[in-house]
């Protein structure tokens, strides 16, 4: 139900007053008080709780009203049921939600809030839609509220303007990620282009329209529906923002921002986040060059672009630091054809650590509005935790000088009085006016625009022009024709980018965008060049590529030369015979800048694994110059390399990898591809007949599937010296390209090496196959190796039933001390589910699992961060100890022997005790094995086997307790899987209390 409410901020204070106390964070007068601001500005509490709670986004209006959302449903979507949870709490959903109204109903809200008397402070509000499931993003314009509730992308009609939407919302895309909710697609916000833009985090995967993607910037067009992902990777990212050039930048965990150019490939956390999503893209643009980000991830984010703030804060980025309790500002400072960010100052200081600015924005007055999430915890919380939603405020900052603002409605201006807005000193008016525009296509400012485009005396004029003529009305190209001659770097920047965006180009165009790139001296317009030519679908796109290319051939900008090659490879496939003309002129290859590009195109070519791409190699390979012939050939090792290989899945990133269960395999994404055809296949053989002994040859030979060449590989190998080098190389292809029969060959050389780096290699080449005749060899080498080399015989051994059953009766025969396998390695037997295997684990070792679930890891990851994020007190610690862990371990000589004793417990490995504490039966020493008694009556007792006789059993129950059972009493007794250790154990502790009783642990 949607409400309005008129109230006095100060009455709400003093309501809420009452109900807090310091434990609880600050009251929000306490709050204010407490906060520091940078010379010239002041802060003022516009809103707060009750009114106000869980802000995560603040947006003004046409009217200077301020939007928010009320993260209320945070953690988790409402009426959905978790099936799958993984470490990093990427969660798999029973299904997928039917778009609001008619799905689950959830807590969030989008409020209205209005300063009505100039005050600074709000004093009405307003729920514009509740019921919401995690909505994340909020955009005004072309007659309603365009609203990002995952996985939708909604538009709700309000063409009457009058806060309450005319209809149910229209679904515009479906498919946004909603594993995570801290990782959300997130802030619409308008391009000076007109496409709608927003970010996606780094644990959501979004499948709209085809398109798979995880982290990046997307767009999508109001009246085209055209959608399309802009750029991919940046990390977490939370926040988009436009420079007065148009230039695009989106916070994020790598820090603070990074420059977001059209087609770009940006660094990800492979590890964990996965792959590109070309994988032909071979490379990435890093992490932004910045000297520091203090206070953690940036949030929100905006170029100040207003007239109010002192002028030291004009262009500047302005983020929150969510964990470090502050409001900061970058320097940005172009470099080539990016930027570069330096750390300026802290402009709000909150002194206090339940201030967690969510985002920031600019107001119509020059102020900036903070939305304060205001928490105890911050960083990826339970899911299940009792979640306080009772906190949560909206601050602003302006100038101290700043003037009273008076009310104003741009929807009433006439199209005449927006234009004259394009020139405001707030770019705040300039944004509004121009999406008002967009939605009013009004002809009658048509020759205005046109006129403040085309001249030249001042950039920013032409460029609000431009920007506002081709929302308004489309693409010009008689416009753009005379744009790309405009002395502004930015303005023929932006004549292109509105070019390339159509795809196609008439000839006119066509023919000075070729011209511009043969002849363009601005890196931020090659740049843009470049990514236009990727976008350009006919001849005309690589021309622009091919240009620019012999116009700088030694570009220095790495970037633009990523650039035109992610270009060029847009096209390998579309036009064959032109790509390979651009490198058959007799100075293509001598051109630094093309020949990068002519040996990546052979790469490509060769990874294509079909007959088509394997001519184009060859077409490639003939054409490449002579002193590029050792390069050309390693690049075609690569390509055949990479013919199979599919986008790999979405990984772990190691954490908590040595606790982790080995979930299985997911059947590997792989790529048909064909044998290679004759005439490139008879090049190899020949290459390879001149030089037999050439390494590179012999692997190009093995790819090509050639005769007798793995025969040869088998002879080099058994005839190579001890050069490290060459035989990692050559081992490294017999484990590829060899079988059971090379594995004598092997043993050989492992039996004979003398020092660990070649057993390194060799073991590495033996462990693809298995054999009665391998095992022996390696447990007769076991005997005698040194602790890295028994480590790495271990892991081939244990990774197969046989030879781990072997292994392990060495170990019952005494010829192996159970103490040298560690946990790590043991736990991979329980997938063999093998009974012999086990009895044998139970004997010596004790109950092992097959390692910790995601779920569980999960609930590592949480407890950590509660661990990092503040110190302990031990002294605190010790008493809950006592309480909670001193039953049944002792610790310095305190508490009791039911469990280990930690004293002399590794209590510094803080991923062992977590998985100790949240997994206890994940491994049950044998000592502590937990058994389970049922009696003739049917009562079922847990606990430790005591002791037992002829006559009785006595089992040691978890309260200490020694409960002896006669033997005819005794209807079963066996060992139990679960330990006598309860799970859950931590769960009512606070976080403070968690970070007290490990600081007393880890003493």
């Amino acid at each position: 139900m949607k409400s309005i409410h008129l109230f006095a901020l100060s009455s709400a204070i003093l309501l809420v007053a009452s109900q807090f106390s310091l434990a609880q964070g600050y009251v929000p007068r306490e709050a204010l008080d407490k906060m520091t601001v940078a010379d010239g500005l002041q802060i003022k509490l516009f809103a707060s709780e009750p009114e106000i709670r869980q802000p995560i986004f603040v947006k003004c209006d046409d009217r200077g009203r301020l939007w928010t959302i009320q993260y209320l449903q945070y953690p988790n979507p409402a009426g959905l049921k978790r099936v799958k949870v993984d470490r990093w709490s990427r969660t798999i959903y029973d299904r997928v939600p039917k778009p609001p109204p008619h799905g689950p109903r959830g807590a969030d809200k989008i409020t209205i809030l209005e300063d009505t008397d100039g005050d600074g402070q709000a004093d009405k509000v307003k729920d514009f839609v509740d019921g919401l499931n995690l909505v994340t993003g909020v955009a005004f314009g072309h007659g309603g509220v365009f609203v990002l509730n995952a996985p939708y992308l909604l538009f709700y009609p309000d063409r009457n303007r009058d806060d309450v939407p005319d209809s149910d919302p229209e679904v515009l895309l479906t498919g946004f990620g909603m594993e995570d909710a801290q990782s959300m697609s997130n802030h619409l916000t308008w391009g000076p282009d007109g496409w709608l833009y927003g970010v996606n985090g780094s644990t959501t995967t979004c499948r709209i329209r085809d398109l798979e993607f995880q982290q990046g910037v997307w767009r999508y067009h109001p009246l085209s529906h055209k959608f399309e992902l802009f750029c991919e990777g940046g990390s977490n990212c939370y926040g988009i923002t436009f420079d007065a050039n148009g230039e695009m930048y989106y916070s994020t965990n790598g820090g603070p921002f990074v420059h977001a150019v059209q087609g770009g490939y940006y660094f990800k956390s492979f590890g964990k986040h996965g792959p590109l999503h070309n994988l032909h893209a071979y490379h990435y643009f890093p992490n932004l060059e910045c000297d520091q980000v203090p206070g953690g991830p940036p949030t929100g984010g905006t170029i100040y672009l207003g007239d109010a703030f002192p002028d030291a804060y004009d262009g500047k980025f302005i983020a929150g630091n969510f964990l470090g309790h502050t409001v900061s500002w970058w320097s940005i400072t172009p470099s080539a054809s990016t930027v570069s960010a330096k750390f300026g100052a802290t402009m709000l200081d909150a002194h206090d650590t339940w201030f967690g600015p969510t985002d920031v924005c600019l107001g119509p007055d020059g102020s900036i509005y903070v939305s304060d999430f205001y928490d105890a915890r911050t960083a990826h919380p339970d899911p299940d935790a009792n979640w306080d939603l009772d906190n949560g405020r909206i601050y602003k900052i302006e100038a101290t000088d700043s003037e009273l603002f008076e009310p104003f409605d741009l929807s009433g201006l006439s199209s005449s009085r927006l234009v004259d807005l394009l020139t405001h000193r707030n770019h705040w008016f300039r944004d509004r006016a121009r999406v008002e525009l967009a939605q009013r296509r009004d002809q009658s400012i048509v020759e205005r625009l046109r006129e403040m485009t085309l001249q030249t005396s001042d950039a920013q004029l032409a460029l609000q022009g431009l920007w506002a003529h081709y929302v308004t009305f489309g693409l010009d190209e008689s416009l753009m024709l005379q744009l790309l001659d405009h002395p502004d770097p930015y303005v023929r920047f932006w004549a292109v980018r509105l070019l390339g965006d159509e795809g196609k180009v008439s000839r006119m165009p066509a023919e000075k965008l070729v011209s511009l790139a043969a002849n363009e001296p601005s890196p931020v317009v090659r740049s843009q060049l470049a990514a236009s030519a990727k976008r350009i679908i006919d001849s005309t796109g690589l021309e622009i590529a091919k240009q620019l290319l012999k116009s700088h051939p030694a570009e220095s900008d790495e970037r633009i030369s990523w650039l035109i090659w992610w270009a060029i490879e847009s096209k390998a496939l579309l036009d064959v015979d032109a790509l390979v003309e651009m490198f058959s002129a007799g100075d293509a290859w001598k051109n630094p800048a093309a020949r990068d590009n002519g040996l990546r195109l052979i790469r490509r070519y060769a990874a294509e694994g079909t007959s088509a791409g394997y001519a184009a190699c060859l077409r490639m390979l003939q054409l490449a110059a002579a002193d590029q012939q050792q390069a050309s050939l390693e690049h075609l090792n690569l390509g055949l390399a990479e013919r199979a290989v599919d986008l790999p899945a979405i990984g772990q990133g190691g954490l908590f990898e040595e606790q982790a269960a080995a979930e299985p395999s997911a059947p590997a994404r792989s790529r048909h591809h064909e044998e290679l055809p004759e005439p490139l296949a008879a090049y190899i053989a020949e290459l390879w007949k001149q030089q037999p002994t050439n390494l590179l040859y012999l692997e190009l030979a093995l790819r090509a599937g050639i005769d007798h060449a793995s025969s040869e590989l088998v002879a080099q190998t058994r005839n190579a010296g001890q050069d490290l080098e060459q035989l990692t190389a050559m081992l490294k292809l017999l484990g590829e390209f060899g079988t059971t029969d090379s594995a004598p060959l092997i043993i050989e050389r492992l039996t004979s090496s003398q020092t660990d780096a070649i057993k390194h290699v060799l073991l590495n080449a033996i462990a693809n196959w298995g054999s009665s005749d391998i095992t022996q060899a390696l447990l007769t080498e076991y005997a005698g190796a040194s602790p890295p080399i028994r480590s790495q015989i271990r892991d081939i051994l244990l990774a197969r039933p046989q030879s781990a059953l072997e292994l392990l009766q060495w170990v019952d025969a005494g010829k192996i001390d159970a103490k040298e396998i560690p946990l790590e390695q043991l736990q991979r037997l329980a997938s063999h589910d093998d009974e012999s295997i086990n009895t044998l684990v139970r004997k010596h070792w004790g109950n092992i699992g097959p390692g910790t679930s995601e779920e569980k890891l999960a609930t590592m990851r949480r407890l950590n961060n509660d661990l990092r994020a503040a110190a302990g007190d031990p002294v605190s610690g010790k008493v809950l100890f006592a309480k909670h862990c001193g039953i049944c371990h002792q610790l310095h000589g305190e508490g009791n022997k039911l469990g280990p004793d930690l004293t002399i417990a590794n209590r510094k490995d803080r991923a062992a005790m977590l998985g100790n504490v949240v997994d206890p039966s994940a491994f049950i020493r044998r000592e502590y094995i937990n058994y389970l008694l049922i009696t003739v009556s049917g009562r079922v007792v847990t606990g430790l086997l005591a002791e037992q006789d002829a006559a009785s059993v006595t089992l040691l129950d978890a309260q200490n307790n020694r409960i002896r059972f006669g033997l005819d009493e005794v209807e079963e007794l066996r060992e139990s899987e679960a330990s006598l250790m309860p799970e859950r154990i931590l769960e009512g502790l606070s976080p403070q209390q968690l970070r007290d009783l490990f600081s007393y642990l880890e003493m």
